[in-house]
């Protein structure tokens, strides 16, 4: 099991609320620092946008970058059967993803509600489990087949099953941004668990992509 993630220089992995993402003009009004999260946001994520295979899944037409930065983005997209989000992102993305969201594998769901499956065009449905990271895992790894089960996020889903020694790699995509508050991605982590590897670094114009083996202490 595996998560990517793109962080800041000084170790955010987001700005101080997403929800200035998907805010309306009315709420950027009454809140002028939703307009400089989104920014944040937009630097942070700036190395996959222009990327041909970023473009292709999610249907923005032809054309695009290729090269590295591509290859990471398409790689992980390739080897993933099914994911793992929590319950704040999948409110936030339910949101703002376009209606062919941009998975194209089943979506397991933490959450202390009950909800029926949500089928989406292209291959997406969303499950919603009540019972724990564990049966998301069991149940995501059962639908993935012989590919890899991926933590979509946020944090503190990544947090859940990185101290309870279930995530095997990750990679991250630094990007050259400097946000100085939000969500630092490893505040939490017990390091007498976890210990890393690093098996791979590759630097790009648009950010340094990082990789790391994660080993029991």
């Amino acid at each position: 099991m595996f998560f990517t993630v793109s962080m800041s220089l000084d170790g955010y992995s987001a700005p101080v609320s997403m929800d200035g993402i998907i805010a309306t003009g009315e709420q950027r009004q009454q809140d002028p620092r939703l307009d400089r999260w989104v920014a944040q946001w937009m630097e942070l994520h700036a190395w996959i946008f222009p990327q041909r295979f970023f473009r292709e899944n999610l249907n923005l037409g032809e054309g695009g970058e290729e090269g590295v930065d591509n290859d990471v983005a398409r790689h992980a997209f390739e080897r993933t059967g099914a994911s793992i989000m929590g319950k704040r992102m999948f409110d936030l993305g339910e949101k703002s993803w376009p209606e062919n969201a941009p998975f194209h594998t089943p979506v397991f769901v933490l959450t202390h509600e009950r909800r029926e499956p949500w089928e989406r065009p292209g291959g997406t449905t969303f499950h919603f489990v009540n019972d724990g990271i564990d049966s998301a895992l069991k149940q995501a790894r059962e639908a993935a087949g012989d590919r890899d089960v991926r933590i979509a996020g946020g944090s503190e889903t990544i947090l859940q099953y990185l101290n309870a020694g279930l995530i095997d790699e990750f990679s991250i995509a630094l990007s050259p941004v400097l946000f100085g508050a939000g969500t630092r991605l490893f505040d939490g982590v017990d390091a007498s668990r976890v210990a890393l590897e690093q098996v791979r670094s590759q630097p790009t114009p648009r950010a340094t992509h990082l990789s790391y083996v994660v080993h029991a202490r």
